[in-house]
């Protein structure tokens, strides 16, 4: 394995297991990269945090290269199943937020997914998305067996109808949402072009996208303790 470097971290066996989160959906455009960014950047705050990139279309790391200040979290890119059978060796780490690629037949997801503590599935609410998310639970999420919740990004500020009408659907379903879901903001895209998490970012809307995240990541947490 590659030596430790300041700008990113290898995957290198320590002391303890960490706790594993993946964000997965097998469509792209869903903003799972953005999701995987800002929610490692928010448990940094109290957790030491390595984002794994497996997705080889390498979105989490060119963000992470585009650093402007200290994201808070470390990050490897690594897309080798046998590598990513590693993460629980982690242990300089109390968490490891796995970005993974837009695609379920990867070998990636099928490393990744049945080693996981828990799942964040992000989608846009619009119904096709929905549709398709639902079936991605049933079918690589559920036989699994790892805890997980579907959290809605991409919502419109202007019509949060659609949001909770989304979160009443799944919960018909008998399949768990986040209660907070991600607003749709530009903030979003300026913060990846500045090589910044929502929570660094200063802009028009930045800190109602980063109440969003920082509500998220105190859900998922919640769940932990639970």
């Amino acid at each position: 394995m590659a030596q430790r470097q300041k700008t990113k971290t290898p995957m290198a066996a320590t002391r303890r297991s960490p706790r594993v989160l993946v964000v997965l959906n097998g469509k792209g455009g869903v903003g799972k990269t953005t999701t995987s960014v800002n929610l490692a950047a928010s448990l940094a705050e109290n957790h030491r945090v390595l984002l794994v990139d497996s997705d080889p279309q390498k979105s989490a790391t060119w963000w992470f290269e585009r650093r402007s200040k200290d994201l808070g979290f470390d990050l490897a890119q690594e897309t080798d199943p046998v590598l990513l059978q590693e993460l629980r060796q982690l242990s300089d780490y109390s968490v490891v937020v796995v970005d993974t690629p837009p695609a379920l037949a990867s070998d990636a997801i099928r490393t990744v997914v049945p080693a996981a503590d828990y799942l964040v599935l992000p989608t846009p609410p619009a119904p096709m998305d929905l549709t398709a998310l639902i079936e991605t639970v049933r079918e690589a999420v559920i036989p699994t067996g790892v805890s997980y919740r579907v959290l809605l990004t991409r919502v419109d500020p202007r019509s949060l109808g659609e949001a909770l009408e989304a979160q009443k659907t799944l919960m018909e379903l008998g399949i768990p949402a986040c209660h907070a879901f991600v607003r749709a903001y530009k903030a979003h895209e300026r913060a990846a072009l500045d090589g910044m998490s929502v929570l660094q970012w200063r802009g028009k809307n930045a800190r109602e996208a980063e109440a969003d995240y920082r509500r998220v990541a105190e859900e998922i947490q919640r769940d932990w303790r639970d």
